[in-house]
């Protein structure tokens, strides 16, 4: 009994000690200074010497009073920030592996340490703490119990919703140091979070060394693809899966469906409809739904009507899915109609309904249905969202109601930047470009920061006004935020120096650019071709096609432009030859329309007129409008005519060709039939345009628009009209 009591004083007198130890050491007295120095170089050396005999609490102390480290028998502590500790204690500390220190201070209740640490990262990871989970973590793996798996899941996690690939990539730093790179489940996590933080290099090398796929692993590779954009190698990757003979399951359908309508490859759509109906997931709502939005996606709105009224089952996703569908491929009316028979069917709109919805409106320029949209939003309580708000501003907007789109930015009760882009685009649609710039200024003077999609839209507003001060400013501002590299705003600073008569400065801004897409040489093609440099735009296209960069429609149709302006009559036609044989762009009505001005301002009117009428599809209304101008500026009557009647059996209500056939009759000095014309215009019920005026210069009577610098006359008329109003 003695020698017990005897042992209890004695772990008493030195937890005494301890206490006094603690205070002595922090409190700066120099009683026993020399002393303390010494007891505590031996504590480390003894801690160095066997790190088992302590007990390691840094990350279970409550308050920097509490030790760091505590020997199991003499419960003396030491603290690895001492002020007193040697100097070589931190060196050591770094250098050593703490693998057999046991975590704990010894007094509080035996719970698992993984699981007691376990449940604290979970909330760092939650919080956002990344570093302090990390290093959390890292002395976790230096512990003998190791941190159980969900511990590292946990903080992968974490680095993938704060798209923080560096912590990422030390994580994956531990799992191998804990051997714990074959376990799948952390194999898949890791693809996943490499995806999410954007490296999907790292990504499909995790995936490459992987012993084992299953189905998610693939899916995770697979998604990393498709998020980026990279849909054909997502689509290859999905094919070698299938070589694997793993079958697919209904989340990786849907993944793969939605590479299919990015890439609006309908053929690999249609296969992987037909595997859907062999595995029995047709009947599933969300693949249903993904289908629909795939058919609809690749243009096939008729296929995906058609799957979408045979679901078996349809929620509001199923229906934004077929409305979206519509209003992409310029179908509003139907966009519209359908939402009627959503209402009908009982099914409730979300706040993604309304977007897509306003967004018809906005292509329709259907501002009434706009209007009454814009009502049962607000009795739906959606006016609050600040996106379905800014879809509304765009759509006042694109329906021309700059003051009522004003109106309703200003009385948002939150906006983002999309919102300031909505009204900025706004007014640039609208030719407001000094209201636009205006704006920007307002944007910045409420602390909001312009994003990429801000400088595009202000530079465009100052193309359109030849405002190269103002697009000389943004440049600068561009390169002070960094925006220099984006490639679209890159690409609209080209054309912004372009539009404004800088083809040398656009040049030099091309040529410098670290990236160019085909937006990028289509943008300097068309300076050229607007500014007359016919030559320099087709020598440009051709050193597009030697480094490898395809041309698109648009491309195509800068060019020819740059023919038809400079009189390249065998040019335009090799240009147009080629679209076909050697890069398989198929023309469109556009590029007709570009053909036939070409033909047109060279004078070949007979062989315009042939070219139309062997053209493999309808001509449309600019096809014969083009050729009708031409015939005004030529003074060729006879095909005048015929091209008037082809426009206004496709425009009756258009008083354009009426003003162009009343032209050429006037300067051919037919006052008969400029008569019979003015008739049949009235007949027709056809308003005259707003600026439009018949007036009669030197015996002849013209139809002239106030500012048509493109009349064959609009000296002579406007001095007869200058004479007029003095």
């Amino acid at each position: 009994m003695l020698a017990e009591g005897g042992d209890v004083i004695a772990e008493m007198l030195n937890a005494i000690s301890t206490m006094l130890n603690h205070v002595l050491m922090h409190s700066g007295l120099p009683l026993g200074h020399a002393g303390r120095l010494v007891r505590i170089e031996q504590l480390w050396q003894e801690f160095f010497s066997d790190p088992s005999q302590w007990w390691d609490n840094r990350l279970t102390k409550k308050s920097p009073k509490h030790p760091d480290f505590k020997h199991k028998r003499t419960l003396e502590g030491l603290w690895v920030d001492g002020w007193l500790n040697p100097s070589w204690v931190k060196e050591k500390m770094a250098s050593m592996t703490l693998g057999h220190i046991q975590s704990g201070d010894g007094l509080r209740s035996r719970v698992p340490d993984s699981f007691y640490n376990g449940d604290k990262l979970s909330k760092l990871c939650e919080e956002g703490r990344l570093k302090e989970a990390l290093h959390m973590l890292e002395l976790m793996v230096q512990q003998t119990t190791k941190p159980p798996i969900h511990a590292y899941v946990c903080l992968l996690k974490g680095c993938s919703r704060r798209k923080a690939l560096a912590e990422g990539k030390q994580v994956h730093a531990l799992i191998v140091q804990s051997e714990l790179g074959s376990n799948i489940f952390l194999a898949n996590t890791l693809v996943h979070m490499y995806s999410e933080c954007g490296s999907v290099l790292h990504a499909h090398k995790v995936f490459s060394n992987m012993p084992q796929h299953n189905v998610y692993s693939w899916t995770a590779i697979i998604s990393a693809y498709a998020d980026r954009g990279e849909v054909e190698e997502a689509i290859n990757l999905f094919q070698q899966m299938q070589e694997t003979g793993l079958a697919p399951d209904k989340v990786l359908f849907v993944v793969v469906l939605k590479a299919c309508a990015r890439l609006a490859g309908l053929e690999q759509g249609r296969q992987l409809h037909s595997d859907i109906i062999k595995r029995g997931f047709q009947s599933d709502v969300i693949v249903g739904s993904t289908l629909v939005n795939m058919y609809a996606k690749c243009g096939c709105t008729k296929d995906a009507r058609e799957l979408f009224d045979n679901m078996s089952e349809r929620n509001v996703v199923s229906w934004n899915a077929m409305i979206a569908g519509y209003a992409q491929n310029g179908l509003g009316k139907e966009a519209l109609a359908l939402y009627e028979q959503m209402k009908q069917e009982g099914m409730q709109p979300n706040n993604v309904t309304f977007i897509l919805l306003l967004k018809a409106c906005a292509s329709l320029a259907a501002l009434e249905q706009g209007k009454q949209l814009h009502s049962e939003i607000i009795k739906r309580g959606f006016q609050s969202d600040v996106v379905v708000s800014s879809t509304l501003v765009d759509m006042y907007a694109k329906c021309g109601c700059t003051e009522d789109a004003r109106e309703l930015f200003d009385n948002m009760s939150e906006r983002d930047v999309v919102s300031w882009n909505a009204m900025i685009a706004g007014y640039a649609q609208n030719g407001l470009g000094k209201e636009t710039l205006v704006l920007y200024e307002q944007m910045k003077q409420e602390g909001l920061q312009p994003n990429n999609v801000t400088f595009v839209l202000l530079l465009k507003a100052c193309a359109s006004l030849a405002a190269l001060k103002q697009g000389k400013q943004l440049h600068s501002e561009i390169i002070r935020r960094g925006f220099q590299s984006d490639v679209v705003v890159g690409s609209t600073l080209v054309d912004m120096y372009a539009k404004c008569g800088c083809t040398e400065d656009a040049r030099g801004l091309f040529d410098n650019m670290s990236e160019r897409d085909v937006v990028s040489w289509n943008a300097m093609i068309a300076g050229y071709a607007q500014n007359g440099l016919a030559q320099e735009a087709l020598a440009l296209f051709e050193q597009m096609q030697r480094e490898g960069t395809k041309p698109d429609e648009v491309t195509y149709i800068s060019v020819l432009s740059a023919c038809a302006h400079s009189g390249l009559v065998d040019q335009g036609h090799y240009v147009f030859d080629s679209m076909c044989k050697n890069h398989g762009v198929t023309p469109a009505k556009e590029h007709y329309a570009c053909m036939v001005d070409l033909l047109g301002r060279a004078g070949c009117l007979a062989d315009a007129e042939s070219f139309i009428n062997k053209m493999p599809i309808q001509p449309s209304s600019v096809v014969w409008m083009t050729l009708l101008g031409a015939a005004r500026n030529h003074g060729h009557v006879e095909i005048g005519r015929r091209a008037f009647d082809r426009v206004v059996k496709l425009e009756p209500k258009d008083a354009a060709p009426y003003v162009l056939l009343s032209n050429i009759y006037a300067a051919a000095g037919r006052k008969d039939e400029l008569a019979k014309i003015r008739n049949e215009m009235k007949e027709a019920g056809v308003k005259k345009m707003p600026g439009c005026n018949w007036i009669e210069v030197d015996n002849q009577l013209h139809a002239f628009v106030v500012g048509d610098a493109t009349h064959p006359q609009s000296k002579e008329i406007q001095a007869e009209l200058d004479r007029l109003v003095g």
